[in-house]
């Protein structure tokens, strides 16, 4: 998977916004941001060997995303 971005609809209603950015040398830039906040959740990740689907970006970020703000 190449750069890209999407939008989902959670449980819940939230709308979250998630970007997979490939980088240089095996690895990945990821982010969540939940639709009308300020936070946006980033993880760089290093030595990535394998692309991350859709499902592995959105599952990354369940923990905080699961916190109702």
């Amino acid at each position: 998977m190449p750069d890209e971005e999407w939008i989902k609809t959670l449980e819940d209603g939230r709308k979250v916004k998630f970007i997979y950015q490939e980088l240089p040398q095996d690895g990945a830039f990821i982010t969540a941001q939940v639709a009308g906040n300020e936070v946006v959740y980033s993880v760089l990740l290093t030595k990535q060997k394998n692309r991350f689907s859709r499902e592995d970006v959105e599952s990354h970020f369940e923990g905080e995303l699961s916190k109702k703000k």
